[in-house]
């Protein structure tokens, strides 16, 4: 097929459930494509001469490379080809914002719609399970050395999967009752559904790695009695779990005043809770989008966001944001809140003020300023801030490691090792919340440096993976 029947091909898009019968359930929301749709769409690729995908991509996966397999129906060997680069290809297709990364830098997305990488990449991982192909990666031998990895996220998973082929046992201590980190308790089913977590969990266990919920580092046993315990190596990957506040009127001791990532986690971790029938979400990112709508599925009947820049500002993926307004919730854009109202401790509105958009900040985004007297009351009995999230530092009570000025563990920008030599650090509490892709990437580098250390080798020399750290 030629380049110009190849522009001729339009974007293919997945099946999706109605907005009305979604917001019922927490099933999956978007099909994966069928063979004839997944062909068609992977004869879209141009094959570039220097794909601006892979660099696009934090993982670095062979995009051309997967892709000219699946158009050649070798689905199993487009599988592996990106399970060169990738561990855990079955999550980052379902929730990278990949218009954001490799799609964003896609050539064909320049004079029209990118390839659809993530909906190509999910359907090898959906092709793989289908048909029964084994997935998993014979282990190495056995080493002697023990390493411990502190929380079951995505960079916590890839350096037990890494190290664990290696042949070194891993213990993953995870605080939580439940598996995955911020996959499990911050990402709702309908994005990512369980049974995907399940598999990666399997496949964990598969090759031996100890998985022990329910224990928290820094206080059922701290990182120096991991040391004393014989653990040669370390590694942190806590996340960014604790939700900044608004810090505003009314904020703290007001019942109906709720927080994001803590929204989120007691949901999907099975608890009933009832916030009221008016929310307002104030946040403009992921997690404000999947917190509206979870309360959508749980009940709320007039659920919207606030957020203090524009629509076209939002960070959120454009897929969410697109869900989000299907399904009902509305977007009160250039708004802030200011106080919240309360009558015996109970929240029943919240103080806004309309804003507009300044110089640019630090981000490169236009800095919102309020509008004096612009004042204006919502009535609510819920508000849940999800403006952003911190790194909880009870992992490292005891042992001094240096911070960033924005609370996340100080490390080597090549070799993600921290401030103590067998202390290794990667994820969100290196980078603050970011995307799983970048979160696995770094566990890849991570891992190369804490085998290294064990080996005894300089951890800088010929490296086959240097951190990125964009913060």
């Amino acid at each position: 097929m030629k380049a110009k029947e190849r522009m001729a091909i339009p974007r293919q898009r997945p099946r999706e459930l109605k907005p009305e019968e979604r917001i019922t359930n927490f099933k999956e929301v978007t099909f994966g494509f069928d063979e004839e749709t997944a062909i068609l769409e992977a004869n879209r690729c141009l094959q570039c001469k220097k794909p601006t995908c892979i660099q696009g991509c934090p993982i670095r996966n062979d995009i051309p490379g997967f892709i000219a397999l699946l158009r050649e129906k070798k689905f199993e060997e487009a599988y592996w080809k990106v399970r060169e680069t990738s561990t855990m290809p079955s999550v980052c297709s379902r929730v990278c914002p990949h218009e954001f990364q490799c799609e964003g830098s896609c050539v064909r997305g320049k004079k029209g719609d990118a390839v659809a990488i993530g909906m190509l990449e999910r359907y090898l991982t959906d092709w793989m399970v289908a048909n029964g192909r084994p997935m998993a990666v014979e282990c190495a031998l056995p080493r002697q050395e023990k390493v411990a990895i502190v929380g079951s996220g995505p960079a916590g998973m890839t350096v037990a999967y890494i190290l664990a082929h290696e042949g070194y046992s891993c213990t993953i201590f995870e605080s939580l009752p439940v598996f995955g980190g911020m996959l499990s308790v911050g990402i709702p089913h309908y994005r990512l559904p369980r049974d995907i977590i399940g598999a990666e969990l399997h496949s964990l266990k598969s090759c031996g790695v100890d998985i022990r919920l329910g224990v928290t580092v820094g206080r059922d046993v701290t990182l120096a009695e991991l040391r004393e315990q014989g653990y040669a190596s370390v590694f942190l990957g806590v996340g960014a779990h604790e939700s900044r506040k608004l810090g505003i009127e009314g904020e703290e001791g007001t019942e109906g005043v709720l927080h994001g990532v803590d929204y989120l986690r007691r949901v999907l971790t099975g608890e009933e809770m009832n916030i009221g029938s008016k929310v307002v979400v104030v946040g403009g990112g992921n997690v404000a989008i999947d917190v509206a709508r979870t309360a959508l599925r749980t009940g709320s009947k007039d659920v919207f966001i606030l957020y203090r820049r524009t629509k076209e500002e939002m960070p959120a993926s454009r897929a969410e944001i697109h869900h989000l307004e299907e399904e009902g919730v509305r977007v009160e854009i250039l708004a802030a809140p200011v106080r919240i109202l309360s009558e015996k401790g109970r929240m029943t509105a919240v103080e806004c003020i309309r804003m507009e958009l300044g110089e640019p900040d630090e981000s490169g985004r236009r800095r919102p300023v309020a509008r004096e007297g612009s004042n204006f009351i919502i009535e609510a009995d819920s508000i849940i801030p999800a403006i952003s999230q911190r790194v909880d530092h009870t992992a490292d009570q005891g042992v001094e490691l240096q911070q960033t000025p924005w609370g996340t563990y100080q490390v080597d920008p090549e070799t993600l090792q921290t401030s103590v030599d067998w202390l290794f650090a990667g994820g969100d509490n290196v980078l603050g919340p970011q995307t799983v892709a970048k979160a696995v990437y770094q566990g890849k580098v991570a891992a190369e440096s804490m085998q290294r250390f064990m080996e005894g080798r300089d951890l800088r020399v010929d490296r086959k993976f240097t951190a990125h750290m964009e913060q």
